[in-house]
């Protein structure tokens, strides 16, 4: 049984594992504050159909509550712990989804898939309502293969082993301004995760969508060049990692665990 992979730009992914779609990071908008979708287009309404979402922390361009109420009712949702606390605005959704807050080290079961959750180096916190504050996640997707959704991170000790075994890895490699502050990962850094991480698959995200309004001139290699760096330098570091750099809407077939070493990719 084969993986799909659909990156929809920014974190927002769409993985196809067993029959189920599970979607990251949801973010439908055109523009978000200072922010505005430069490349790619709007994704299709099918875009936001899901069996399961994962949110991984609580930034506006990751924890999006307009783009949450469009999914279906019922959608289950993971988010970080805290958040419902820390994010009036959920109190939109609470309601029409299944809103679940977990941390790392839990493990739940959604049908034929298991998720794990897993730490990431990265202030999640939600600005500026209030002191709460809610980890920053990642998510383990276990199925026909191990998909890790690092969503937004800085390499940190134990990454390798707080991720386990995975064979695709959807890793940022940018951001939405000209500068990444800490807890990020830039292209050379992604590489170096990637080659902690020994996937099969790499999938760069996070990068050449959102950029902040008037700032096109300002460092452009920082908004067009991330996924190709990445592609480059992890070509050195991890020489064993398939790099699938995706356009906008694109998907890329991945074989399942079963299948490595028969032809992983198509």
């Amino acid at each position: 049984m084969a993986v799909e992979i659909t990156w929809w730009g920014h974190a927002t992914v769409t993985v196809r594992d067993s029959g189920m779609r599970v979607l990251t990071d949801p973010l439908f908008a055109r523009r978000l504050a200072h922010l505005r979708r430069r490349r790619g287009p709007v994704p299709p309404p099918a875009a936001a159909a899901a069996d399961l979402v994962l949110v991984s922390h609580l930034h506006a361009d990751h924890l999006h509550v307009g783009s949450l109420a469009g999914l279906a009712p019922g959608t289950p949702v993971l988010l970080p712990r805290g958040a419902q606390a820390a994010v009036p605005g959920l109190r939109r959704v609470r309601d029409r989804l299944r809103l679940t807050e977990v941390e790392a080290g839990q493990t739940l079961d959604f049908g034929a898939l298991t998720v794990r959750v897993v730490p990431a180096a990265h202030d999640g916190r939600r600005l500026p309502y209030g002191p709460q504050r809610a980890p920053a996640l990642g998510y383990v997707v276990e199925g026909a293969a191990r998909t890790y959704f690092a969503g937004d991170t800085g390499l940190f000790d134990g990454m390798a082993d707080a991720v386990d075994a995975c064979d695709i890895a959807l890793l940022p490699v940018g951001g939405w301004g000209p500068f990444l502050g800490h807890g990020h990962l830039d292209a050379a850094r992604a590489a170096q995760a990637v080659a902690q991480l020994a996937p099969r698959v790499a999938v760069p995200v996070h990068y050449g969508t959102f950029w902040p309004i008037g700032m096109d001139a300002v460092r452009p290699h920082e908004f067009h060049t991330p996924g190709a760096e990445f592609a480059r330098l992890a070509a050195d570091t991890a020489p064993g990692v398939t790099v699938h750099r995706l356009d906008h809407g694109q998907s890329v077939t991945v074989a399942d665990a079963d299948a490595a070493g028969r032809g992983t990719t198509g």
